[in-house]
C-alpha cells in the first residue's frame, strides 16, 4: 500500500452542495498520487470529539470544478483504500422518479441501473493484462444499508424537520451533465426506477473491487422531468433544495460517524466485501504483465504482492 493509515476507518464522499463536515477538527490533508492520478481533491483527516479519524473527500473538487462524466473515481476509491478506508458512505444528490420521495427526502438505495454511455472508466483491471469479474448483484452493502437505515431514521426523526427516509429504492445513473427528457424520465419510471443521478457509477463498482464496504444516502432535490403540466427539471430549481439538503446531511454525518467508525473496527457489516475479489480475480498465467501487478498492487495489496 503506497500511503500509509491515517486511522480513518470511514471515508466520507461529499457530493453536489456537501463539500465539507461540521463539528471536526482538521487533523491534515493528504494528496495521495495513485496509479490512476489523482483523486478529486485532497482529502481531509477530519477527528471527531472522541479522537477517532474521518476521510472526506469532495467527489467534484474544491469549488465543484469536475463534471460527474470527468470525476476520477479510480483515483478517489483507490486513495481512500490506500488511507485504511474499509467503508464509504457517498452522498449525492438525486432527482425523484416517484412522488412520495418529496424534494429534501433521504434515500438508501438497493439497486442501480446504467444508463452511462461508456466513456468513464468503470474498472481497475481496465487496460491491463489481468482479467477479473466482480460480483454486483446487489450493488450496495447490505450489512452496511441496514446499519444505517435505523440509525438515519432516528436522526431525521429527532431533526424534527419533516424529513423522511425512503429505502430498497432504484437509482438510475445516466451520463449528463443535461438533465433527462420528459420522454426518458418516463421510460426510466416504467423501468421501475425510483430516483436518478449521475455519479454512482461507477464510484460503487469500483469500491466492490477494492472490496471496500459502501453505502449511497441520496438526497432528493427535485422532481425528474416526468410529471406532466410541471416545469421541467432545471438547475435552478435543483438549487433551491440544495442547500438545505448538505446542512442535513452534516447533521446526520455528525451524529452517526462515530458508531460508523465502530463498526467497521469491529468489522461485523464489512463480511461481505472482505475476501470478495479472491475468487473473482482470473487464474494467474505467464502473460500477466509485472507492471499491471505492481499496479493493482495499490488498491489490492491483498491478491497483488508489489513485485
Amino acid at each position: 500500500m503506497s500511503s500509509p493509515s491515517n486511522g480513518a476507518l470511514v471515508g466520507i464522499i461529499g457530493g453536489s452542495g456537501l463539500y465539507h463536515l461540521d463539528n471536526l477538527t482538521l487533523v491534515g490533508t493528504v494528496n495521495p498520487e495513485t496509479p490512476w492520478g489523482l483523486p478529486s481533491s485532497p482529502i481531509t483527516i477530519c477527528s471527531l470529539p472522541s479522537g477517532t479519524k474521518i476521510a472526506f473527500l469532495a467527489r467534484h473538487g474544491k469549488g465543484h470544478t469536475i463534471s460527474p462524466s470527468d470525476v476520477p473515481s479510480r483515483a478517489n476509491i483507490s486513495a481512500l483504500k490506500s488511507l485504511g478506508v474499509k467503508a464509504v458512505l457517498a452522498f449525492s444528490a438525486v432527482g425523484s422518479l416517484r412522488e412520495e420521495i418529496a424534494p429534501g427526502d433521504f434515500v438508501l438505495p438497493s439497486q442501480v441501473i446504467d444508463r452511462t454511455k461508456g466513456i468513464r472508466p468503470v474498472s481497475f483491471f481496465e487496460g491491463t493484462s489481468i482479467v477479473a469479474h466482480a460480483a454486483f448483484g446487489d450493488p450496495f452493502s447490505t450489512k452496511l444499508v441496514a446499519w444505517l437505515e435505523s440509525r438515519v431514521r432516528q436522526v431525521l426523526e429527532e431533526e424534527g424537520r419533516g424529513v423522511k427516509l425512503h429505502t430498497d429504492k432504484t437509482v438510475i445513473c445516466m451520463e449528463g451533465p443535461q438533465f433527462s427528457t420528459r420522454a426518458e424520465s418516463t421510460m426510466y419510471r416504467s423501468w421501475g426506477a425510483d430516483l436518478i443521478n449521475m455519479s454512482v457509477l461507477p464510484e460503487s463498482k469500483l469500491a466492490r473491487e477494492a472490496e471496500l464496504g459502501y453505502a449511497l444516502i441520496a438526497t432528493a432535490t427535485d422532481y425528474d422531468s416526468w410529471r406532466p403540466n410541471t416545469e421541467a427539471v432545471t438547475a435552478a430549481e435543483v438549487f433551491k433544495t440544495l442547500q438545505s439538503n448538505a446542512d442535513t446531511s452534516r447533521h446526520v454525518a455528525a451524529k452517526i460517524l462515530e458508531g460508523l467508525h465502530d463498526a467497521a473496527s469491529k468489522g461485523d457489516i464489512l463480511t461481505e466485501e472482505v475476501g470478495s475479489m479472491k475468487f473473482s480475480i482470473m487464474p494467474r498465467s505467464t502473460g500477466q504483465k509485472e507492471e499491471d501487478i505492481r499496479k493493482l498492487s495499490y488498491v489490492l495489496p491483498e491478491y497483488f504482492p508489489p513485485v
